[in-house]
């Protein structure tokens, strides 16, 4: 609904505060990079889960990874053809929906493409919202804007493991 109002505003629309919009795309992105380690330190227990090796189980993170890097140089792109609030709403469904799948799989093969597609439903999420902050906010704000994006960005890997750990605990 906020990325509606702020790409398809009309003239005499209420300005839209652009902070709103900033921890939007900056939640989105900080699941994404969360995933990138969440899964780290569960490896042993879903091999054991789904009977497969150690090595086995790695595919579950180098897949996504994988899967990431390719989509993430053809996110420019993809939102010039779709559109940049609509390939934003749908990477983040992909994402989401994707994760539930790779909650419930009961196989490894299907874990892992899920993790492929969810790999490629988070790799443009990063450029993306950096784009969608950058035309958000006014040069002499953006600094700032990316300072806040910045902090989920990093704060993210460090609360993946922690996470993934309790998950796999409880």
């Amino acid at each position: 609904m906020v990325m509606d109002r702020l790409f398809n505003r009309k003239p005499n629309d209420k300005p839209i505060n652009p902070w709103l919009i900033a921890v939007t795309v900056m939640l989105a992105t900080f699941l994404e990079v969360l995933d990138t380690s969440v899964a780290n330190v569960s490896l042993p227990h879903i091999a054991g889960d789904l009977s497969a090796g150690v090595d086995e189980s790695t595919w579950v993170l180098t897949s996504y990874l994988v899967s990431n890097a390719i989509v993430l140089p053809l996110t420019g792109w993809l939102s010039s053809l779709f559109g940049r609030k609509r390939f934003f709403m749908v990477c983040v469904a992909l994402f989401t929906l994707c994760s539930f799948l790779c909650g419930i799989a009961p196989s490894l093969g299907l874990l892992v493409f899920f993790r492929i597609l969810q790999g490629a439903g988070g790799g443009a999420l990063q450029p993306i919202s950096q784009a969608i902050l950058v035309e958000s906010f006014p040069k002499e704000k953006q600094g700032m804007a990316m300072a806040v994006y910045g902090m989920g960005v990093v704060v993210a890997p460090v609360v993946g493991p922690t996470l993934g750990g309790w998950i796999t605990d409880n």
